[in-house]
């Protein structure tokens, strides 16, 4: 067995596409989106996403306004984008200040202008398994747009649970990072969609029981070994940002699982190809697209 490399660049074209249109549709309204970027380095992975970003709110019809600012000055920028009544969407690139700044910075963001939807307001939303702002389910709740793409990904990769009611009831995970950028997350949407999500980090493991029979996941300690995590899951997911990672390999992973490298520095060893059934390489473009999906999404509750 040879993987299907799944790029996300054409997944990402076909959500570019609904918004464009939803685009327009406001611009008919009179109603124009803008969002402003903050980047505090002028080179590195943060300034090449910054740059890719733009790009991708440009072809949908978006402004983009890139402003770079020392970690002095980060909070003052952010309360200028809140208060900034011709400001949509703020988008934060990290690192602005340390990792405990960052988080701050993070709280600091309208979560009215939160494409990321990074702030606790749209967390605690997502660990209750709300999925609507107002009890009339007209508004969606916001999703992080990282995790959010790599649940686009891994549906066109062709995730399937066996319960129409929980979508993925049956599916087993395997996600290595448990960041609150990333890795809580993700495993939290998938266990909310009936997944068993075991999840890894330089801490242990712990697993996210699905969200069957109740209303929202479980957290539970469990002790489950990469090994044993690695050889039961349907997907797995790795995003661990170190050149020192032990790189997943073809004879850890169940035979037909689904690979997706969410990493800087790769978390797969080319053997992963020759045994799982889909592999993507890369998450970026389709993240952008999330982030303009949810602004479209935040001018309902603006």
């Amino acid at each position: 067995m040879t993987a299907t490399e799944l790029d996300p660049s054409g997944v990402a074209a076909e959500f570019r596409a609904q918004v464009r249109e939803d685009v327009t549709r406001l611009a008919a309204d009179g109603r124009s989106l803008r969002v402003v970027g903050l980047l505090g380095q002028e080179t590195g992975p943060a300034a090449t996403y910054a740059r890719f970003a733009g790009r991708g709110f440009q072809d949908v019809g978006i402004e983009f306004d890139l402003r770079r600012v020392a970690p002095e000055d980060v909070e003052a920028a952010v309360a200028d984008a809140n208060l900034d009544p011709d400001v949509d969407g703020v988008f934060l690139y990290y690192p602005l200040t340390d990792p405990r700044g960052d988080r701050w910075l993070r709280e600091l963001v309208d979560p009215r202008k939160d494409v990321e939807g990074m702030h606790s307001f749209w967390s605690r939303l997502l660990y209750e398994n709300q999925r609507f702002v107002d009890p009339d389910r007209s508004v969606r709740a916001i999703l992080p747009c990282t995790p959010l793409a790599i649940l686009k990904l891994l549906q066109k990769a062709g995730m399937r649970g066996t319960d129409p009611s929980a979508p993925l009831a049956g599916v087993t995970a395997c996600v290595i990072n448990r960041s609150e950028l990333v890795g809580r997350p993700l495993a939290a949407m998938l266990a909310n969609d009936g997944a068993l999500v075991h999840s890894l980090d330089l801490t242990g493991s712990v697993t996210f029981e699905p969200a069957i029979g109740r209303h929202t996941h479980d957290v539970r300690d469990s002790g489950v070994t990469r090994a044993e995590a690695l050889a039961t899951a349907d997907v797995v997911i790795s995003a661990v940002p170190s050149r020192s990672f032990e790189l997943i390999r073809g004879d850890e992973i169940r035979e037909g699982a689904i690979c997706v490298d969410v990493a800087e520095f790769t978390n797969f060893d080319p053997s992963v190809r020759e045994r799982a059934s889909v592999f993507v390489p890369r998450v970026g473009p389709l993240t952008i697209a999330m982030a303009a999906r949810n602004l479209v999404r935040l001018t309902s509750v603006q």
